[in-house]
């Protein structure tokens, strides 16, 4: 066959059409079938990977669904364009996985999202999936103990010391997971370094960002909702900033140069590195 495509694990317990799936999305994502070029063929990709046509057109029936193809009647499958819609952050957590030097610089309001997105990756390297030699991950989050612009009373926008030591529990509860997890890949050798370090700054965050092996970008804002919370025993009516709205848009330094991609990636990193370096301030989950 011409084209290339990561092999399938032979260890991968899960459904056949899973498989597949993340077997095209990451010839996807690593640009070996560019945004705009058509998939093989329905026969190619059942010959190529021993599975039945139905599994075939399940799973691109998931990649259309994660917004990476797009279906044209009567002409096949195509790899969508960037600009159509935002992607997914989980596939490319798991594709950074398989480098063998792991970076990831988060700046958000929790780091819920990412707690989330860690969890397969790292379940694949305790079984011997997935062997990084190393990873750094740095988390940026909003300082609770100072008054921010949200979450705020829904009656009169003002501060809560309530809320924020609700919204400190949360971001507590998430980042000391994730530091606890990559130590003990550490602690059981099944990486030769990892770090997980936390910094705080004093404004509010009102958009979260993940600069992924500084190659791949996502943005994305938060809008600010009503809400209605219980802290200290209490239900409070807020203005809430709410993460499960945000649609996050993926840059990468290998989108082109008619793209911006690169250059986007660039300045995601020179941001982050700019407050992480000047005001961020070390925070020891531990410690509070």
């Amino acid at each position: 066959m011409t084209f290339a495509l990561e092999p399938l694990d032979p260890d991968d317990d899960r459904p056949p059409y899973e498989q597949v799936a993340r077997s095209l999305g990451a010839a996807i994502r690593t640009r070996k079938l560019g945004p705009g070029e058509k998939l093989p063929s329905h026969k190619m990709l059942t010959e190529h990977y021993g599975f039945a046509r139905a599994t075939i057109q399940r799973a691109l029936r998931d990649l259309e669904d994660e917004g990476l193809v797009v279906s044209r009647k009567g002409s096949g499958v195509f790899v969508r364009n960037r600009t159509e819609r935002p992607a997914g952050l989980r596939p490319y957590v798991e594709q950074a996985f398989a480098s063998s030097n792991v970076t990831i610089d988060f700046a958000g309001f929790s780091s819920e999202t990412l707690h989330g997105a860690l969890q397969e990756p790292l379940d694949k390297i305790r079984i011997g999936r997935l062997t990084p030699k190393s990873i750094r991950i740095r988390i940026l989050v909003p300082d609770m103990s100072v008054p921010q612009a949200a979450p705020v009373k829904r009656e009169d926008c003002a501060d809560d010391p309530r809320l924020r030591a609700r919204m400190h529990d949360i971001m507590i509860g998430y980042t000391r997971s994730i530091s606890d997890a990559i130590s003990e890949l550490g602690h059981l050798g099944l990486v030769q370094e990892s770090n997980v370090s936390v910094r705080v700054h004093s404004g509010t965050q009102f958009f979260k960002l993940y600069v992924i092996n500084n190659e791949d970008a996502f943005f994305g804002y938060y809008p600010i909702r009503p809400n209605k919370v219980v802290a200290q025993g209490e239900a409070i009516e807020i203005y809430d900033l709410v993460g499960k709205d945000t649609i996050l848009f993926h840059h990468s330094v290998n989108d082109g140069d008619s793209s911006g991609g690169a250059r986007q990636v660039e300045q995601a990193r020179m941001w982050f590195d700019s407050v992480w370096d000047t005001i961020g301030r070390d925070f020891d989950a531990d410690e509070r």
